[in-house]
């Protein structure tokens, strides 16, 4: 009588694990993989040096980016290729057209950049999460975590209801700023990047020697 009580017993927790697996919202439309999803941004990069003139150096853009066809990476794996179309910010001539590779693998979300392997978001999409972007590729450790995932948010006049912040540096001393963070969101994918690695004088981010900042601002997303 009690080998059936427990074999009951550990049929019974194995279903709920089950279950409870299915129940679980891993986030994995936060990295759409659907073919033809596009996003575009205005680009704004800024350079940053006290010897040259100008010294602070300002160069805008518009990025689109685009999911294309499935194809196998070299690790075997079925993965997406992943356009990126650079245009001229007035005149929308095209300046340049990049193909990078992007693959959901298990609990990682990759994107194959100038041959550089970098895992762009980890999932379940949870508060506080880290992980190393670089722990495929030879650059240098960066470790990242996740930062008000899964809340609402506005950007670019876009009311988004489910993003996750990342961020990648948060650090101020006397005479150095890094700031840095991308924002992604269900159903789009990246919807903001900023980027700030400043030289700065006195703790004062305004009083900036040398360095470049870039940042991401969302113009349109959809399906083509």
């Amino acid at each position: 009588m009690k080998s059936k009580f427990y074999l009951i017993l550990i049929l019974f927790l194995l279903f709920s694990c089950k279950q409870n697996d299915n129940d679980i919202d891993f986030g994995y439309d936060y990295f759409p993989m659907d073919k033809g999803s596009f996003v575009v941004y205005e680009v704004t990069q800024i350079s940053h040096d006290i010897n040259l003139n100008p010294q602070h150096d300002t160069l805008k853009y518009t990025l689109e980016t685009v999911v294309g066809e499935e194809i196998v990476d070299n690790s075997g794996r079925p993965a997406r290729e992943f356009f990126q179309y650079k245009y001229e910010l007035s005149s929308g001539e095209l300046l340049d057209k990049r193909v990078w590779t992007k693959v959901i693998d298990g609990k990682r979300g990759e994107v194959v950049e100038e041959n550089q392997r970098k895992i762009r978001m980890i999932f379940p999409v949870k508060e506080e999460d880290s992980w190393n972007v670089n722990a495929f590729n030879p650059e240098d450790e960066q470790v990242v975590y996740y930062e008000n995932a899964n809340e609402a948010r506005t950007i670019g006049g876009f009311v988004l209801e489910n993003t996750a912040k990342i961020v990648y540096d948060d650090f101020l001393t006397l005479v150095d700023y890094r700031k840095s963070h991308d924002t992604y969101a269900k159903g789009i994918g990246l919807v903001e990047r900023k980027r700030k690695y400043l030289a700065i004088n006195s703790f004062d981010t305004l009083n900036i020697n040398r360095g470049d900042e870039i940042h991401y601002k969302l113009l349109d997303y959809g399906k083509k």
